[in-house]
């Protein structure tokens, strides 16, 4: 892991930080081909990719300090750190961010979360690569899989990281366990799911005519890729075996498909 990519004086680049533009400025680049291509204004990638980085920042932030605010009590200090992000937090606010501005250019929100829904498939998944490298406890359990990857050099390691799981530390001498034990690769699997997901999105996006319908099958994959990654994340289980995400993943999933019926519907009636 190399949470540090280069320190240069006062300027230091960091791993999570060099994903998560190079995340956002792939999603631009794809959300720019798909505008031009639906006639959108020329200008409104640029817009939509800085309303998503503020919005999307400033939300995960948000919804990470209220998950955990004993924590920001003890330290206020993680306000402003560049970890602790919360990517449903993000989604939410990013998402009503840019459904204001693009009412106020009146133009249809449903096309232009279409034209975005391939591009931010993949950028999430570009991103997820900071998490990766950085080490900072987004990886899964321990492993014995040939690619178990060693975390110890991460800014969460292993001892740290399972503190509060004693089904892990149980299995461990001391109910400690150790830095160098090799974990899932989360932020891998789910820059590969993202991948896959896109390509799904991608072929769609020519192919499905009812507007809105690509932006719900998007929300249906992105919560079924978060819903299924999980499983395997450092997260507490607190309804049924399942994480809080997974329940913000099952909401999105319900909402794409109920989505996706409306429109169905809504179309329906009109041609008939």
């Amino acid at each position: 892991m190399c949470p540090v990519i280069v320190e240069i004086g006062p300027f230091t680049l960091y791993s999570y930080g060099l994903m998560l533009a190079l995340g956002f400025i792939t999603a631009s680049w794809l959300m720019t081909l798909e505008y031009r291509r639906k006639n959108l204004p020329p200008d409104l990638a640029g817009t939509i990719t800085l309303l998503a980085l503020v919005g999307g920042v400033a939300g995960a932030k948000i919804l990470y300090v209220l998950e955990h605010w004993s924590h920001f009590v003890a330290d206020p200090g993680i306000l402003f750190s560049p970890g602790g992000l919360s990517y449903f937090g993000g989604f939410l606010l990013a998402t009503a961010a840019i459904w204001w501005y693009v009412r106020r250019r009146s133009l249809s929100f449903l096309t232009v979360a279409d034209g975005t829904s391939p591009a931010l498939m993949l950028g999430y998944g570009i991103a997820r690569l900071g998490c990766h490298f950085a080490g900072d406890g987004d990886y899964g359990f321990p492993t014995d899989l040939p690619w178990g990857t060693d975390y110890s050099k991460g800014t969460l390691p292993p001892s740290e990281a399972f503190r509060n799981f004693p089904e892990i530390t149980a299995r461990y001498p001391g109910g400690v366990v150790p830095d160098a034990t090799l974990c899932h690769p989360t932020p891998v699997y789910e820059l590969l799911l993202s991948a896959l997901f896109f390509a799904i999105l991608w072929r769609l996006r020519t192919r499905i005519g009812i507007r809105g319908k690509l932006f719900m099958a998007y929300l249906v994959l992105a919560g079924v890729e978060r819903f299924v990654i999980e499983f395997l994340r450092i997260n507490a289980r607190i309804i049924a075996g399942l994480t809080q995400y997974q329940l913000f993943a099952l909401a999105l999933v319900v909402a794409g498909i109920a989505g996706w019926w409306i429109l169905s519907r809504t179309s329906a009636r009109s041609s008939a």
